[in-house]
Formats: structure tokens, sequence, C-alpha cells
């Protein structure tokens, strides 16, 4: 079992930043994949940003040129850089952790922390 913790959101006024942090207690050995999502109230979870353990990231549309992924193998960590934070940001942020073990992957969801953008 693989447990998933995310940190670092909160409240901010559009045009601002927030920094979030994920800690995964999963071996850097086995950890194939780690990415942010969010959930908006009345919307399904779209991915925001994720990064392979050879660093290749792939990021929304909406958040290009905003938002930085990025990781920290030693802490076995996933970070997500916002700036120029938009209203329409205002989610739950939820960090995944994708494992490898025995040929097969495996997702662990940490429990989100809430991004709100005031305007």
């Amino acid at each position: 079992q693989v447990k998933v913790v995310e940190s670092g959101g909160g409240s901010v006024q559009a045009g601002g930043s927030l920094r979030l942090s994920c800690h995964a207690s999963a071996s850097i050995f086995s950890t194939t994949a780690m990415g942010w999502y969010r959930q908006a109230p009345g919307k399904q979870r779209e991915m925001v940003a994720r990064i392979t353990s050879g660093g290749a990231t792939d990021y929304a549309d909406s958040v290009k040129g905003r938002f930085t992924i990025s990781k920290d193998d030693a802490e076995s960590a996933a970070y997500l850089q916002m700036r120029r934070l938009k209203p329409e940001d205002t989610a739950v942020y939820y960090c995944l952790c994708t494992v490898r073990a025995n040929g097969l992957g495996y997702d662990y969801w940490g429990s989100g922390t809430q991004v709100t953008v005031s305007s």
C-alpha cells in the first residue's frame, strides 16, 4: 500500500501563486509517474500535469505556461508550482502516484487539497 499526501493548498487572489506538494511512501524505483489532477464542483476530475520517472512532463492546455510540475526522487515527492492563478483554477487538487509491481501498474490517490482563487 502506498500513502500519498498533498499539501500547500489555500486561498489566493487572481494573479497570485501557490505551490502544491505531494509526498508518496512508494520507493522511487517502483514509481513510474506522478501527477496532479483537479476536480471543481459539479465537474469531472481532470488531469492538470504529470511527470514520468524519466522526467517527461505533460500539461493540460488550460495551465500550460502557468503551472510547472517537478519531482524530487530523493524525497519521493512531486510539486506543482502554480502562477497567474485564475478563478477557474479553483478546485480540489489531487496527487496521483503510479507504481509498478509484478509487471502491473497501480494507482494511488491522495485525499486532495483545496485551492480557491478569488477574483
